[in-house]
């Protein structure tokens, strides 16, 4: 952890502690750091809680948005506080395997490979097909697409603060073959969650198209 431990909690740190505890059974992780922004913090778990306890979505798909958004990002620690979770929903551990290893995930239900088909090209692009969108929409609604929005927003937060304190990672095996602790490992040629290696003759979802080579002169 970048930041020094919290060893005394103001009146208003302390009232958000003791809520955060209250639904969550501790005050732990990343909360450690977002306490030391008061009001934001209590923001923040508002609508973490939310994404994660009463959306529109599935609860084996407010999981698995999760753990899309934290290997987006290499964020190890939600990834190990959550991989269990998405298993025992009904994940198939290959896929999850799969995506922690940055391969194309081979998902069982069809409303996960909508939910991934998603995600990847949003996270990657920063733009949704009309084709996915179509079948994102048909399959979880207008309020549910809203809510996977504002859960891989949500989630992406998360990740960025945790690796930008570097909160404490669990002692597990790391789950990440290209980092390690804080860092990357390989820097070159991996590609990200939804791509494919630019010497591939096809697309994966969420890969980014090259300009044309006038458009870049």
């Amino acid at each position: 952890m970048r930041l020094p431990a919290l060893t005394e909690l103001s009146p208003r740190q302390k009232e958000i502690s003791d809520r955060i505890t209250a639904r969550r059974g501790g005050t732990r992780g990343p909360f450690l750091v977002w306490l030391r922004s008061p009001g934001l913090c209590e923001k923040v778990e508002a609508l973490g809680a939310y994404c994660r306890f009463e959306s529109a979505l599935d609860p084996r798909l407010r999981e698995l948005s999760l753990l899309i958004a934290a290997r987006h990002f290499d964020a190890q620690y939600s990834w190990n506080a959550h991989v269990g979770k998405a298993a025992d929903l009904g994940v198939s551990r290959e896929a999850l395997t799969e995506l922690a290893e940055n391969k194309e995930p081979h998902f069982t239900n069809r409303d996960e490979q909508i939910t991934y088909q998603f995600s990847s090209e949003i996270l990657n692009d920063h733009f949704v097909g009309d084709e996915t969108f179509a079948a994102a929409l048909s399959e979880f609604g207008e309020q549910g697409l809203v809510d996977l929005i504002g859960s891989l927003g949500n989630f992406s937060m998360l990740a960025m603060l945790l690796n930008t304190f570097q909160v404490d990672l669990q002692p597990v095996e790391p789950p990440f073959p290209d980092v390690r602790g804080y860092a990357k490992v390989t820097r070159h040629n991996q590609p990200r969650v939804g791509q494919v290696p630019p010497s591939s003759p096809t697309r994966g979802c969420g890969t980014r198209r090259e300009p044309d080579r006038e458009a870049r002169t």
